[in-house]
């Protein structure tokens, strides 16, 4: 057995809920011959290979789920006698062979996308978050922008970029969601155990743990440094929970998720962006572009400049403009109140030496987060901060592009509106992320390997029509009668938990019909997403689900904010309509959402329901890895299908049409 000791005490939060600062953790010692899966588990590249997933998985099923599919704790959790076993199997020897091979020849491939490109003359670039939703068992996102953030360093990877990754290590991440026996969403948060997950402590030139110091009020707070390895992209993570941190304050920065109050966001986005910048210098990295994926962290174009400054003896004036022309700005927002705004005397607080020390004067440094400079009453926004800073800015899509222009145009006053320097950038998904086994092996028998090479080649897509029709139903059939038993699975273990009497368990059983057209609705439960408006006519709703020719099943995944009352009343209604008898077989909420269930009901679903209020949808993404796995869309034209969609592709709801009345844009949707 080995004993590994990290920091070990526990240290009281300012929230109450004690906090591990140190852990002792006493882990099975892996037989030589298996000493490959440590590596494996360690590069996050395993939750896009369908192998090594499998690999974990064959080691012990059920520890591969009670681990929340994370390999690193199930190497810390199967039984030395299960280890022994597994080394003395030929066959499951030649499968860690060939997944370490693998991943050695990802990694030293020279012929990328990348290399060929721009023959490796490129400059370094640091890709900075949030959040970062790559693997569930990584609780360090919450939704669409960090799948995003995820996506973008998988596909990074694969193309062979020089990306870095930098985002802050959450002790508590995300709200894992269960409903109480009224259909109430509640939230737990559990504490994450940094040792048993797939992150490694970055270590400095005398082997200590890695650490920088980001001013905060009036004093330092120490960020110690970590590491995930995404296929070839480094994620650096910022974790301020470790005893080098006296005050509870100062250890709870790096607590929860978009959690805490105004002035908790700000000491997050402090930490995000100036530490985040000083964690890539500590570690080395000699970056040259910095692209910042929301304005969370646009702290990190003020220490950018001010780096230029102590670096060449520059003006502010001067550092700015020098730093600009390596910043680069996505905004994912197309709704006013989802900016962040700072109220002057909290950014004084935070940020009068920081000025001072680069010789700004404070209605100069307050000048750079208001649309208006000259207005003293203004708060100060991190989207305009970003904007004004950045040499480039974009929205996620092209509708989104026109709304951000008409939002920010007054930052640029002596321009027409269409003329605001916004571009748009239509978001995507990595593709083996989200492709069902299945799927990938029926691209590989006809479209060979470009399709993987090159995804977004239309020339490649083209070929597709060479698939048989049949080849194609059969797959998919297999995919959802394996969506209806996951489905079914998880109602009962839902059940359970809440108590709920044993004729009702057995009775999930028997919900949902594997052969009925099944149409998925699963995103955050934000209201302008409108997730109970199918519900607006019940008895229609209830002879379309029942029609004995024709029947018809919807399956709803999603969260509410914990502090959004709307959503989570959303949700209870779809959990109450579930309960009817007309819909009790033909109606589902899946509690819990997160990547596994996202990955299973698009792989398995007919149709794909998204019906925001246009233009509030900035782009979406989900339905782009439903259609990836030949499920149709159905949606309003909004975000990417306001792009995509072509009669004979899937259905639009509505026109481009909005009107002032929401309640008669619902009735017509």
């Amino acid at each position: 057995m080995h004993i590994r000791t990290s920091k070990s005490h526990i240290i009281r939060g300012g929230g109450g809920h004690m906090k591990p600062v140190r852990v002792f953790a006493v882990t099975p010692a892996l037989p030589p011959a298996l000493e490959p899966l440590r590596s494996i588990a360690l590069n996050l590249r395993w939750a896009w290979t369908p192998e090594a997933v499998e690999l974990f998985r064959r080691l012990d099923r059920d520890l591969w789920e009670e681990t929340y599919h994370n390999p690193v704790k199930l190497l810390g959790s199967v039984s030395q006698a299960r280890l022994q076993e597994a080394a003395r199997d030929p066959a499951f020897l030649a499968h860690v062979a060939r997944a370490a091979e693998d991943l050695r020849a990802s990694l030293n491939a020279g012929d990328t996308w990348y290399a060929r490109s721009y023959a490796g003359a490129g400059p370094n670039i640091a890709y900075f978050s949030a959040e970062f939703g790559i693997t569930e068992c990584l609780s360090i996102f919450a939704g669409g922008l960090g799948m995003l953030a995820g996506d973008h360093l998988k596909s990074a990877s694969d193309l062979g970029l020089p990306l870095r990754g930098v985002g802050l290590l959450y002790q508590q991440g995300y709200f894992r969601q269960y409903l109480n026996q009224s259909g109430w969403q509640e939230e737990r948060y559990e504490n994450n155990d940094f040792y048993n997950f797939p992150v490694s402590p970055c270590r400095d030139s005398a082997g200590a743990p890695l650490t920088v110091a980001v001013p905060m009020a009036g004093h330092e707070v120490l960020a110690q440094v970590w590491k995930a390895q995404v296929g070839r992209v480094p994620l650096y993570l910022l974790d301020t929970n470790f005893a080098g941190n006296e005050r509870s304050e100062d250890r709870d920065i790096t607590d929860q998720l978009y959690g805490g109050d105004l002035e908790m966001r700000l000491r997050q986005e402090i930490l995000l962006g100036i530490g985040g910048y000083r964690a890539l210098t500590a570690a080395g990295e000699d970056v040259h572009v910095f692209h910042m994926n929301e304005g969370h962290s646009a702290f990190l174009a003020l220490e950018h400049a001010r780096a230029l400054m102590r670096r060449h003896g520059l003006s502010f004036a001067e550092a700015r403009s020098l730093a600009s022309a390596g910043l680069i700005f996505t905004t994912h927002t197309p709704v006013e109140a989802g900016h962040d705004y700072f109220p002057s005397d909290l950014m004084h607080r935070y940020f009068a030496a920081y000025a001072h020390e680069m010789g700004v004067s404070w209605d100069e440094f307050m000048g750079l987060g208001r649309k208006n400079p000259s207005d003293h009453g203004e708060r100060f926004c991190m989207t305009v901060l970003a904007l004004r800073m950045a040499a480039a800015s974009n929205g996620v899509s092209r509708l989104h592009g026109e709304v951000s222009r008409k939002m920010w145009a007054p930052l640029w006053p002596a321009l027409p509106e269409d003329e605001a320097p916004i571009g748009h950038v239509t978001n995507g998904v990595h593709f083996q992320s989200w492709l069902s086994l299945e799927m990938n092996q029926l691209y590989d028998r006809y479209l060979g390997p470009k399709w993987r090479e090159e995804p977004g080649d239309c020339d490649v897509w083209k070929v597709a029509e060479r698939i048989p029709g049949e080849e194609l139903w059969r797959t998919h059939e297999r995919r959802r009668q394996r969506l209806i038993a996951y489905s079914r699975k998880r109602l009962q273990e839902q059940l359970k938990r809440r108590g709920a009497p044993p004729s009702d368990i057995a009775a999930a059983e028997e919900a949902l019909d594997s052969e009925a057209l099944t149409i998925g609705f699963a995103r955050r439960f934000a209201t302008y997403k409108r997730a109970t408006l199918l519900l607006k006519d019940p008895d229609r709703l209830a002879r379309i689900v029942n029609d004995e020719k024709r029947p018809v099943q919807f399956i709803f995944a999603g969260k509410a904010h914990p502090r959004d009352a709307e959503g989570k009343e959303f949700i209870r209604r779809i959990v109450a309509t579930a309960r009817r008898p007309e819909f009790r077989r033909r109606i589902v909420f899946l509690e819990d959402y997160d990547i596994a269930v996202t990955r299973t009901m698009v792989q398995g679903c007919d149709v794909w329901l998204n019906n925001p209020l246009r233009p509030l949808e900035a782009s979406g993404t989900s339905g782009m890895k439903a259609a990836a796995n030949a499920c149709l869309n159905l949606s309003t034209l909004d975000g990417w299908w306001d792009e995509a969609y072509r009669a004979g592709i899937g259905w639009a709801i509505g026109d481009r049409r909005s009107y002032d009345d929401p309640n008669y844009q619902d009735q017509l949707e």
